[in-house]
């Protein structure tokens, strides 16, 4: 049986803030981020490390892409629900972001910076829905 989320996700997120901002797991490095976001249908905060690209000093990128996985994630759907929310980011902290998601050339643009971590082909050929791409734009607090 596959762990719960939050079972996976703990280690990483603490490991992601005690190092500020290094995660050693899996090789991410300091390419995630980790996005504080509202449950659509259960109004519960939580919490999802995501690997991010950043796309200028005040955007990031991140992608729903779940492994390839049939459904797109749960943090995906809460994200459309709430798009105010909060990230942390290695080095600066907590930063309140607007999400957006990107269509056409803008997510094209957004699925190519993908292309140093392996790029998201591989995973894109495990499912037949479209991968979402984000922006997370800073905002004022």
């Amino acid at each position: 049986m596959a762990k719960p989320h939050a079972e996976w996700n703990q280690p990483i997120i603490d490991e992601f803030r005690a190092s500020s901002g290094t995660v050693t797991a899996r090789g991410y490095g300091r390419n995630l981020v980790l996005v504080h976001n509202i449950g659509a249908k259960t109004g519960e905060q939580r919490i999802a490390p995501v690997l991010a690209v950043q796309e200028s000093p005040d955007a990031w990128i991140i992608a729903a892409a779940k492994g390839g996985a049939p459904e797109n994630p749960a943090w995906y759907h809460n994200l459309r629900a709430h798009p105010d929310v909060d990230i942390e980011v290695p080095d600066e902290g907590a930063i309140p972001v607007h999400v957006e998601e990107l269509a056409g050339a803008a997510r094209e643009r957004a699925i190519a910076l993908f292309a140093p971590f392996g790029g998201l082909d591989g995973i894109q050929a495990k499912t037949t829905r479209t991968i979402p791409m984000l922006r997370l734009s800073r905002r004022q607090a």
